[in-house]
């Protein structure tokens, strides 16, 4: 996967990130809310990536967007705020990246599954080192 791959060519960073617009545009389009939400995610995921915070926060906002115009809270509503906390790392706002860090801690706190509560604390992590 070349989200999780640590050499990734410019190609490869520009597949990753037209690959996650491809998937959401998809997802938009026969899924529900919850998968605009997470294509979302993933888009600003890919973004923070290869560093460019400027995208990264204007997908990972749209993610928050579509969770509290929806209702939807639990996982993606955790990953909205650590998309959020990750794209303002990225773009060098550490009091944000902070808040943000720390809303997407409480929020793991209502994830129903341990697996997916599990997931969110591992990037979480990752993202504080």
């Amino acid at each position: 996967m070349l989200l999780e791959k640590d050499d990734r060519t410019d190609r490869e960073r520009e597949r990753m990130i037209d690959a996650a617009h491809a998937s959401r545009f998809f997802w938009e389009q026969v899924g529900e809310p919850a998968n605009h939400a997470r294509g979302e995610w993933q888009i600003s995921r890919a973004y923070a990536t290869v560093g460019r915070p400027e995208p990264a926060l204007h997908h990972a906002r749209r993610c928050l967007s579509i969770c509290e115009e929806h209702g939807i809270g639990d996982f993606d509503l955790a990953y909205a705020f650590e998309a959020l906390a990750r794209a303002c790392a990225a773009a060098g706002d550490a009091n944000a990246a902070d808040r943000y860090r720390r809303e997407a801690y409480e929020a793991a706190g209502q994830v129903a599954d341990d697996e997916d509560r599990e997931l969110l604390l591992s990037d979480l992590a990752d993202l504080a080192s």
